[in-house]
């Protein structure tokens, strides 16, 4: 880990936390919520010593980047807008992209804006998701799901953060990072967090200097760049009415776990494995489900992802 160097790169107005480690060919990793450039750790060092400069950015709002205040400063075009940014800061022209979670959407708008910066794709848990012109994603997800659905309860600003609050981050992150049940998550007024199980023992594969250093970094920051992610989901979809019903013309993997939460949203399987995938991606080349596989993968079968990343990534 003491291999890995950390840099600061100005790009689109911000100043943007990179670790980076190797050379050869990059590999630009984005994370997701609440997570950091270290959800990567793992891929930085088995893939930089498989020969390739493996860059991991903290996105726009988490860990060492600046955070903007305002929710309107967290659209797709904004966060791709940063990486295109960076990668012009570095001289880099095209990248290898890997992403999960909300690094898995931007890294979808990323393909979307700009093919001609992408290699290939490896994209983890979040499925692409056609932009819909009739509906917003948040107004989605509350008639699927209601009220107390996890992403419609982080819209209020200020409501989560104070529910968040009461408990010490390192509880946050652990109820976070080891939840596998493919339920709904929920948050319901009434209970809120309390209803999210912490462990008494961590899984093998998170240790507590792991959580302690994801906690070192949102106790000082706090949740709030993060939730502006999905604060600014429907803003998003506002300002890329012009990309409605463009392909991904990108070579692409997808890997899943069989617990994720994402993979059992209604309609998601059906879509992933009859037919709509493909359709909106043509150049979808492998879809991987992992058995007994969570939400936070990249970090649970760490080996298992960086050999799936690796194979496929080697082909170009």
């Amino acid at each position: 880990m003491e291999k890995i160097e950390h840099t600061t790169v100005r790009t689109n107005g911000i100043n943007m936390h990179i670790a980076s480690i190797g050379t050869g060919p990059v590999v630009l990793f984005l994370h997701g919520f609440p997570e950091l450039w270290y959800s990567w750790r793992h891929q930085l060092l088995s893939l930089s010593s498989l020969g390739y400069r493996c860059i991991a950015p903290d996105l726009r709002g988490f860990g060492d980047t600046d955070a903007p205040p305002s929710p309107a400063s967290y659209s797709a075009l904004h966060i791709v807008g940063d990486l295109i940014g960076l990668l012009d800061h570095l001289g880099i022209d095209q990248v290898f992209l890997v992403g999960h979670d909300w690094g898995a959407i931007i890294a979808w708008w990323f393909c979307l804006f700009r093919p001609d910066r992408v290699k290939a794709l490896v994209n983890m848990s979040v499925a692409f998701s056609p932009r819909n012109p009739n509906r917003k994603p948040v107004d989605g997800f509350r008639a699927l799901f209601g009220d107390d659905y996890y992403i419609c309860r982080f819209q209020e600003p200020g409501e989560i953060e104070k529910e968040f609050a009461g408990f010490d981050t390192a509880s946050v992150m652990k109820k976070f990072l080891t939840g596998r049940s493919p339920k709904p998550p929920r948050l319901t007024k009434e209970l809120g967090l309390r209803a999210w199980e912490t462990p008494e023992t961590l899984p093998p594969w998170l240790l507590e200097e792991d959580v302690n250093y994801f906690a070192s970094k949102f106790s000082k920051t706090g949740f709030v760049g993060g939730l502006n992610y999905y604060r600014a989901w429907n803003l998003t979809w506002e300002l890329t009415g012009p990309w409605t019903g463009l392909q991904i013309k990108v070579p692409v993997k997808f890997i899943v776990g069989d617990l994720d939460i994402t993979y059992h949203i209604p309609g998601v399987k059906e879509y992933i494995h009859n037919g709509g995938f493909k359709r909106d991606v043509p150049f979808l080349q492998e879809v991987v489900v992992i058995e007994d596989g969570g939400h936070f993968i990249n970090q649970e079968k760490p080996d298992e992802i960086s050999q799936h990343v690796y194979d496929f990534i080697q082909k170009f």
